[in-house]
């Protein structure tokens, strides 16, 4: 998307009617479009049909569940996903981010608070866009080039590595500060403005993620320096263009 939806496309997966109801009212009295699937088979058939600009997804849902059905998605999209759990262990919340969400919010919750998340993963991804119109396009390092416009990152050998809009945020966060020590704290005002609150698990889920995909050797990274106590290190050279 090129910048936040005046009236942003929500799909709900949610097969309990009275929340898919009680959420559907909410947004759409708060400039939003909703649509509801009661179920992934559902979703998928919808996704098919319409463009949506991010997905409310509930772990616990009939046939294959959220977890099986955000891995699924981001083999090919990177439609921004933000999940709803009953479940409050903080695995649960790790997996969720591991596997691709953006963002989590637990049941019970507040729509108002699911109001505010779903803002800030659609205003992150337009304030990127909107910078990237201030002259810099693109920023390099390593061989790889990470496309502020597309909001996509590019390989040495110019193949698109799928990136998740938490992902693409972080990165780009850590491209524009080459050399310098970033705390979680730091990285998650950086990305998500403090969203997602207090769980600053998430972003080593994020880091450990997109290491999988820009090291050579994930066990021993290079690029993404941990730094004991400190937080992390963007260790190469970015050039702009």
């Amino acid at each position: 998307m090129n910048s936040t939806p005046s009236t942003p496309h929500i799909l709900v997966v949610e097969d309990d009617r009275e929340i898919s109801a009680l959420v559907a009212r909410y947004l759409r009295a708060n400039e939003c479009r909703v649509t509801i699937a009661g179920d992934g088979r559902e979703m998928l058939r919808l996704l098919a049909d319409s463009r949506v600009d991010l997905i409310v997804l509930d772990v616990m849902l009939p046939g294959e569940d959220g977890f099986s059905l955000c891995r699924r998605l981001r083999v090919t999209s990177t439609v921004p996903i933000l999940m709803l759990t009953a479940k409050t262990e903080e695995i649960d919340r790790i997996v969720g981010l591991e596997i691709g969400a953006d963002d989590y919010l637990g049941k019970p919750f507040n729509p108002r608070e699911l109001l505010a998340r779903i803002r800030a993963i659609l205003r992150r991804g337009a304030t990127a866009e909107d910078r990237a119109d201030e002259g810099v396009r693109r920023l390099h390092f390593l061989g790889w080039t990470l496309d502020l416009a597309l909001r996509q990152l590019l390989s040495p050998e110019e193949a698109r590595v799928a990136l998740t809009g938490a992902e693409f945020d972080l990165l780009h966060a850590l491209c524009l500060r080459p050399g310098r020590v970033l705390s979680r704290d730091q990285l998650l005002d950086l990305t998500q403005g403090r969203a997602a609150g207090p769980f600053e698990r998430s972003i080593d889920v994020l880091i450990s993620r997109i290491r999988q995909k820009i090291e050579r050797d994930p066990r021993n990274p290079e690029t993404i320096r941990t730094i004991r106590s400190g937080g992390y290190l963007f260790t190469p050279e970015v050039t702009r263009s």
